[in-house]
């Protein structure tokens, strides 16, 4: 197995705990009261959950298109 795919396993893993990280946050206190006044999540949030998501993607695709030998 190539270095690149055992980052984008890495990778993965990091962006999905930092994804359920920012989903639990979700349900905080402060987001529901934010939330309720501004109709959005707080701003640190907010980045926990496309930070995740991003990272995420960025890990899936690495995994599985990184390391692939070319003639």
């Amino acid at each position: 197995m190539s270095t690149q795919r055992i980052a984008g396993f890495a990778f993965l893993v990091i962006g999905i705990a930092v994804l359920v990280y920012g989903l639990d946050a979700s349900h905080s206190l402060a987001d529901r009261v934010s939330d309720t006044f501004t109709g959005t999540f707080t701003e640190r949030t907010t980045w926990y959950i496309i930070g995740g998501a991003a990272t995420g993607i960025f890990g899936l695709l690495l995994a599985v298109f990184g390391g692939n030998k070319r003639g």
